[in-house]
């Protein structure tokens, strides 16, 4: 065993493990029971890796003649899982802010694109935007998710709705990933919304013929990596003959399906993604019975995105049903024009409160499960021996204040680690 270690996290109060036996995901019985050590220590290796995870005194007799590049006295607080943000639209120009008085006076979702806003309004500044521009703001709100605990990000594409504008949103999300320490799962989002001009068919014609081709061709030669390929699957945008199309293709390319379904009425979106293996699906305000159905048997992935229900008024995803189905939650922040929002630990509290999802609940939603939804969840998610070394330590004796202080993570989280390495370090913490 190897004596040099990059971090000791040493005499936590709490340590939460979230899983301790190798899950890939929980369901309503396992999220409720989440595994926690008390008066506990977290040994990262040189390598990034978790190398112990265990009671102080025993942490502390087996490295006794260890050495490590940092230690963190947690003596009073707790450690977590690094949060997981299954569902962000990070890339795109343009200031959306005007739209939010539209929507408080009554104006619908779908009022507010039919009038040249929304999704078209934000197409528009991001094709005409440098990528140098949408690089800086992209760090920017990752740089904020990063302090609000997410260390392990989904980003889509989808402001561009043309090869050219979608490629440099990939591309830019590609520049982040190597140059920041969040960990980033991509998604080409081409089919977000069908461009002014063109009819679902044309668009979809777009999207097999030229769009995928390309994308195929740069992962191949291994200029982008892109892992996941979304659809929105709604009326008046992508119909479920367009969208099985061109998630099949996606498929056949390798890429994980995860898209949006089922949010403002009844597409059966979960019944034709579970048919079609989709590893998650989004929304899902107006998921059917038989749709939970489906989605438990295959073992697809409900990712609830709570800001969205909530700003744009709809009613809230059946989230206690879909457990009682067998479903997998996992839950994303939806960041976006629409829905700014970089705090997992907001969308968990309003989780609990607007869902009816338990502490517990949530936070195995926004760990492991979300990152089931992104195909990562054998090293990300939980605190496990050979997991990734991503935690967060909170100023708190209990694991629960960064749920119940809604907006206070800002003074709750003390550090951030991502990969063994302290990527935030907040003094502005004050006790409780």
């Amino acid at each position: 065993m190897s004596r040099n270690h990059k971090l000791l996290v040493k005499n936590a109060k709490q340590v939460v493990l979230i899983c301790n036996n190798g899950e890939k995901y929980l369901t309503k019985h396992g999220m409720n029971n989440l595994s926690v050590i008390e008066n506990a220590s977290v040994v990262i290796g040189s390598d990034g890796l978790i190398r112990a995870v265990g009671p102080a005194e025993t942490i502390r007799a087996r490295y006794s003649e260890s050495s490590f590049d940092n230690v963190i006295d947690a003596t009073g607080m707790c450690v977590l899982p690094g949060l997981v943000d299954a569902h962000t639209h990070p890339v795109w120009a343009g200031d959306r802010v005007h739209e939010f008085a539209m929507k408080l006076a009554g104006a619908t979702y779908m009022e507010v694109h039919r009038a040249g806003g929304g999704i078209h309004y934000t197409v528009e500044h991001t094709r005409a935007a440098a990528a140098s521009d949408l690089l800086t703001s992209l760090r920017s709100r990752l740089q904020r998710m990063q302090r609000a605990g997410t260390t392990l990000v989904e980003c889509k594409s989808g402001y561009g709705l043309e090869l050219q504008t979608e490629l440099k949103m990939l591309e830019v999300i590609e520049e982040a990933r190597s140059s920041l320490p969040i960990n980033i799962s991509s998604t080409y989002c081409g089919a977000h919304a069908v461009p002014k001009g063109k009819t679902v068919a044309e668009a979809t014609e777009d999207i097999l013929q030229v769009q995928l081709p390309r994308l195929k061709e740069l992962m191949s030669a291994g200029r982008l990596q892109v892992h996941n390929i979304d659809v929105f699957c709604e009326q008046g945008v992508f119909d479920l003959v367009s969208t099985r199309a061109i998630l099949q293709a996606g498929k056949e390319m390798g890429l994980n399906i995860n898209f949006h379904g089922d949010e403002l009425h009844p597409m059966n979106s979960a019944e034709m993604g579970a048919e079609l293996g989709a590893l998650a699906i989004s929304h899902l305000e107006e998921v059917t019975d038989e749709g939970m159905v489906a989605m438990a048997k295959a073992k697809t992935a409900a990712v609830l995105l709570p800001t969205t229900a909530y700003i744009l008024r709809l009613p809230q995803p059946r989230a206690r049903d879909m457990l009682d189905a067998g479903v997998i939650v996992a839950l994303g922040s939806d960041f976006n024009p629409n829905a700014y929002c970089c705090s997992m630990p907001v969308v968990m509290h309003l989780a609990c409160v607007n869902m009816r999802l338990s502490m517990t609940e949530a936070l195995a939603a926004a760990t492991i499960n979300a990152a089931f939804a992104l195909g990562h969840s054998d090293t990300h998610g939980s605190l496990e021996v050979n997991k990734h070394g991503d935690l967060l330590i909170l100023n708190a004796t209990r694991w629960e204040h960064l749920i119940y202080q809604l907006g206070g993570h800002q003074e709750v989280i003390r550090f951030v680690v991502i990969g063994g390495n302290v990527v935030y370090d907040n003094d502005k913490t004050l006790d409780l």
